[in-house]
């Protein structure tokens, strides 16, 4: 199967070597169309309408929720339509944090996190003058979650604990389900959210075999359009919670002197929804179906340690690679650095060669300041690269360190 034939952005520009997935992947020809299509023959809005255009857009909409419910082993109804992982975050720290997070309660988050699941909650305990607690990492890039850690920051005052399931930095793939375990042992009624805008486009994700409350992700990063993201939280608490925005749809009723809000997840999904981008994402969850979820897992460590590999051999000590080298461990996500040479001037070199490399803290600058390094290079992998591409990689790095010696 030639995968890259699936993507007209190759086509397009048949010299590009796209190694930027973790910020956005490509998106397939049946992606493209099936938002067209929506465009094109019953571009409605949902759930407004009793004339036919507008019921098939509702279906479409509303079958796109069961597309991604199955996907992840949810309930339709436990599934809540956002713009991105950000604003799923955003929603969960505004409309459950404000809700249990007051003075001296504490809120556990890791030194691995992208800024969306890190800043929401510092700005919260901050308000509330609440605790903000980070777990660290070890010197190879894994978080220190062993049980007899976690004690030491979680106890009774610990109201959530929100993490990563793949650091879109490191790479580590975290033992989630591990965590979450000895979470709810140390105390029972921690409330535990995942950053899963990493793992869910590589990964197979269960939510129940996990054992969450919540799960957050991107369309954008599984063959998605942008524009939509996924909150998916158990259903009696997301029924507990504050609504997130006011307007058309989310109410049930309204008075001179009061409001009552509709069910979930209604509830959550204020004005028009992104119609054409949920359509778009149910499309790109059939395409990752089609090629099947475990061979793109498989595809992707075989790719890591091939050029895990080939780095250290071409590069040797003048390489710093981060996170483990363990590849059961990690995603197809490399960040490193080269001896004297900037990640900016790398990328800038790369690009002279049609590589599209990520070069800069990766919204994790926490973590960067930990490692003790301003920035790095990213190359991240998914489906439609080749060993034929890390080839390339790393003929342009010896190029950019022949100029910089």
């Amino acid at each position: 199967m030639n995968i890259k034939s699936y993507f007209p952005i190759y086509k397009n520009n048949p010299k590009l070597i796209y190694l930027d997935s973790t910020a956005t992947s490509l998106k397939p020809q049946m992606v493209i169309d099936k938002i067209v299509e929506y465009y094109s023959k019953y571009s409605a809005n949902v759930k407004r309408g009793i004339y036919g255009l507008s019921e098939k857009a509702t279906f479409e909409y509303e079958n796109a929720r069961k597309i991604v419910a199955g996907f992840i082993n949810a309930k339709p109804n436990e599934i809540i339509f956002t713009k991105g992982t950000t604003e799923s975050l955003n929603l969960l720290a505004y409309s459950l944090g404000r809700k249990i997070i007051g003075k001296n309660d504490e809120v556990l988050t890791t030194i691995m996190e992208h800024h969306s699941n890190f800043v929401p909650w510092q700005q919260l305990c901050m308000e509330n003058d609440a605790v903000f607690k980070i777990l660290d990492i070890d010197d190879k890039g894994y978080l220190q979650s062993d049980i007899k850690t976690l004690t030491k920051y979680v106890n009774k005052k610990t109201k959530i604990a929100t993490l990563t399931y793949v650091s879109n930095m490191l790479g580590t793939i975290n033992p989630v389900k591990k965590i979450i375990k000895d979470l709810k042992k140390i105390n029972k009624d921690i409330i535990v959210i995942l950053d899963c805008a990493q793992a869910v486009p590589h990964l197979k994700v269960d939510v129940l075999d996990l054992g969450c409350d919540f799960i957050v992700f991107s369309g954008h990063k599984m063959f998605g359009p942008t524009g939509i993201g996924v909150l998916w939280g158990r259903k009696e608490l997301l029924e507990e919670m504050y609504p997130f925005q006011f307007g058309g749809e989310m109410i049930s009723e309204v008075k001179i002197d009061k409001s009552t809000f509709a069910e979930v997840p209604e509830k959550f999904e204020a004005g028009t929804p992104p119609i054409s981008q949920a359509i778009g994402l149910g499309e790109a969850i059939k395409f990752i179906e089609k090629i099947g979820i475990k061979n793109i897992e498989h595809n992707e460590k075989e790719l890591t340690k091939y050029a895990i590999n080939k780095l250290i051999e071409v590069f040797g000590k003048e390489i710093n690679i981060y996170g483990p080298r363990e590849i059961g461990n990690r995603g197809g996500i490399i960040s490193f650095n080269i001896k004297n040479i900037h990640p900016h001037d790398l990328a800038s070199i790369l690009n002279e060669d049609n590589i599209a490399v990520r070069a800069g803290h990766h919204c994790a600058m926490p973590l960067h300041t930990r490692l003790g390094i301003s920035s790095s290079c990213r190359v991240s992998l998914y489906i439609y690269n080749t060993k034929e591409d890390i080839n390339s990689l790393i003929k342009s790095l010896k190029k950019a360190e022949k100029l910089f010696s």
